[in-house]
């Protein structure tokens, strides 16, 4: 009786020992399943909603919500200007449809710089930056850099006028913004155009300046790179400059003033000098 009860209580311990064993292995790897599910979920990347296009768009189109749809957009990597609610992109009370601006293809973020404010045309006043006005310049083949101009580009101003010492050229405006060609503020065409005016932005003393730069003499543009953000002032030529001609400074000597009196010894007469009384 006593082996058969030592027998049971073998088995027994051997159970439990086996039952133990079995539940460290479950419990490891449950433990190791959490790790990776965490490290997995630590890996993934935030993710919020925004609107994107649903169809190709076209400078000038009319945009409605129902050429929107809502996608999942990486937070990290969220496009500035950005809508992620229909508030933002349709406020209430206010006109249900905005302009294109720029071209966008299908599911390509809408953004506030591609599209004109609810129920705005695609204007020039669209364009134009908080204080700042147009203003346009007359241009031909040669002042407007032979039509290769085209909205949102930036262009340097050069002056061309009879100075008081003669013909001179100088730089008056720098990096002012296009926003139109002749009557078309499509950034999107490419091809050259001969344009006769360019409208610029600027601010209202810039206005007055060009203004009076366009009425005494010519005005010329010249294209500035995309990526130049050097800063350029204090350019002028003239004739005499130009051709490489140096202008002579003829010191003319003065003389001391020199004062005499003449007197007569007999029939000669004699120069006496004597000090200045003046």
């Amino acid at each position: 009786m006593r082996l058969l009860f030592g027998l049971v209580l073998i088995a027994g311990l051997g159970l439990a020992g086996f039952a133990v064993y079995m539940a460290q292995g479950y419990i490891s790897e449950y433990e190791t399943a959490l790790a990776q599910e965490r490290a997995q979920r630590a890996k993934q990347v935030k993710l919020v909603d925004i609107y994107v296009t649903d169809r190709p768009l076209r400078y000038g189109e009319q945009f409605t919500l129902d050429d929107a749809r809502l996608v999942r957009w990486p937070a990290d990597a969220l496009p500035e200007g950005a809508f992620s609610k229909q508030a933002e992109l349709f406020p209430e009370g206010k006109p249900a449809f905005r302009t294109v601006l720029r071209a966008m293809e299908k599911n390509e973020p809408l953004l506030k710089v591609k599209l004109t404010e609810p129920g705005a045309e695609a204007g020039i006043t669209s364009r134009l930056t908080k204080g700042m006005r147009a203003f346009a310049i007359k241009v031909d083949v040669a002042t407007g850099v032979s039509g290769f101009l085209r909205p949102g580009d930036r262009v340097d101003v050069y002056w061309t006028g009879n100075s008081g010492g003669g013909s001179v050229t100088k730089l008056i405006q720098t990096k002012m913004r296009l926003i139109a060609i002749d009557q078309t503020a499509d950034e999107d065409r490419a091809s050259p155009v001969i344009a006769r005016t360019v409208t610029v932005e600027a601010t209202p003393e810039q206005v007055a300046a060009l203004a009076q730069a366009q009425s005494t003499g010519r005005l010329s543009l010249s294209l500035v790179g995309a990526d130049d953000n050097e800063d350029v002032a204090g350019v002028e030529i003239d004739q005499n400059r130009l051709l490489g001609i140096k202008q002579e400074v003829q010191v003319v000597e003065e003389k001391a003033e020199e004062c005499s009196i003449r007197t007569r010894r007999g029939a000669e007469v004699v120069e006496i000098p004597i000090p200045c009384t003046n």
